[in-house]
């Protein structure tokens, strides 16, 4: 996590030498459970050891918010007020969750913030959503008295994708960012909201992430497309069963899936298949781990891998490579994490395994594409806080 001293001294630089308070928001990591959060579907994030941390202040004016981005050494300025909103892609983020504060009532005024962070860039850990918390926290307190919830912001977080930055997204992201709890997975039923903690601590196994170093890009089409193709189903399905309530394809059954399958085509088809057997192997990943059965779950995170890069068609080639590296090394269990399109996989490997695993996938990743992956252990740990005033 950054120090805060670190991003004191920027504060203080950049802006009129006073100081703020000190908020942080963490990435995450989804065990199992991908592209299930806006299908209705139950996913198994954790908050992470790397996230952001902010100071803000506010500044005494009505709309004015200066912002300085630590890592990129870029500074913008803009207005609450101003309709278009700045252009710089990380700066919307900042001027999207304000905005959606004071819909729930906060009254947000100008403020100066600059934010630090060690999640690292396209490796599918959310950075974008740990920003989002990070800001509503910060804002919710100097502003509101603390008076908007968890929940809330976590809603305002993903309303901020939608509305200002073209990414359809589910809410897992936001969710892990602001209810995660240290040595805690939860199991998060993305239909009713309702979501539980399970302990994570496998003895004698470690957490890593391997990453590709592809760009990961899911602003656009290729995410949106698949989520078209999931809410294609459900209108077939639903106007095959009038009877029934269907709002997402948590709705579906496997037979009613297999109803449509020529209405919708192939494409539609497989990656509805996906979400239906993604979301069973969920539930199974729950009864593993009560059972300290991390066999069990590693088994899923490969088939959960197998139907992201056959079914769903997230994956790419390098993800692929890195992927089967981990199945010859005798990894427990790998998957692509994240959207997909690049970025990491997790693994779940047992310590006695891991050097050589580490060295091996290092070592053969660069003689087929000509770079180092970058690996990162990963710890699971708390949700946004307050750090310092």
């Amino acid at each position: 996590m950054i120090e805060i001293d670190q991003v004191r001294s920027r504060f203080i630089k950049h802006f009129d030498g006073k100081t703020g308070s000190v908020y942080t928001s963490p990435g995450r990591i989804n065990l199992i459970g991908e592209h299930t959060d806006y299908n209705g579907g139950f996913v198994f994030p954790g908050a992470v050891d790397k996230g952001i941390t902010a100071e803000i202040r506010p500044n005494n004016t009505e709309h004015t918010v200066m912002a300085y981005a630590i890592d990129l050494k870029d500074r913008v300025d803009f207005k609450l007020d101003d309709t278009q909103g700045p252009k710089t892609s990380w700066a919307r983020y900042i001027y999207g969750i304000a905005l959606e504060m004071r819909k729930l009532g906060v009254p947000v005024k100008g403020f100066n913030i600059a934010f630090s962070g060690d999640v690292p860039l396209g490796a599918g850990m959310s950075s974008s959503a740990a920003i989002e918390s990070c800001v509503a926290f910060g804002l919710n307190d100097l502003f509101g008295d603390n008076k908007v919830s968890m929940w809330d912001m976590a809603l305002a977080g993903q309303a901020t994708e939608h509305n200002y930055c073209g990414v359809k997204c589910g809410i897992m992201d936001q969710f892990a960012s602001i209810f995660g709890q240290a040595g805690k997975l939860m199991r998060l039923d993305c239909h009713s909201r309702e979501f539980e903690y399970f302990p994570f601590n496998p003895q004698g196994y470690k957490l890593v992430l391997v990453n590709s170093c592809v760009k990961h890009e899911l602003a656009g089409s290729p995410y949106n497309d698949r989520r078209n193709s999931c809410e294609n189903v459900v209108k077939h399905i639903a106007e095959k069963h009038p009877e029934a309530k269907f709002e997402t394809l948590r709705d579906c059954t496997w037979e009613q899936l297999e109803e449509v399958r020529a209405e919708v085509g192939e494409e539609d088809y497989k990656r509805a298949h996906f979400v239906l057997g993604e979301k069973d192997r969920v539930l199974a990943v729950c009864d593993a781990l009560v059972a300290c059965d991390y066999e069990t779950v590693g088994k899923k995170m490969y088939e959960t891998h197998d139907g992201l890069s056959k079914e769903y068609g997230v994956s790419c080639e390098e993800l692929d490579f890195l992927n089967d590296v981990a199945k010859e090394n005798g990894v427990t269990g790998s998957r692509i994490m994240g959207g997909g399109f690049g970025g990491c996989t997790i693994n779940l490997v047992k310590e006695e395994l891991y050097d050589k695993f580490i060295n091996d996938v290092k070592q053969r990743y660069a003689e087929k594409y000509d770079r180092e992956p970058k690996i990162y252990d990963v710890v699971i740990s708390d949700g946004s806080r307050k750090l310092s005033d």
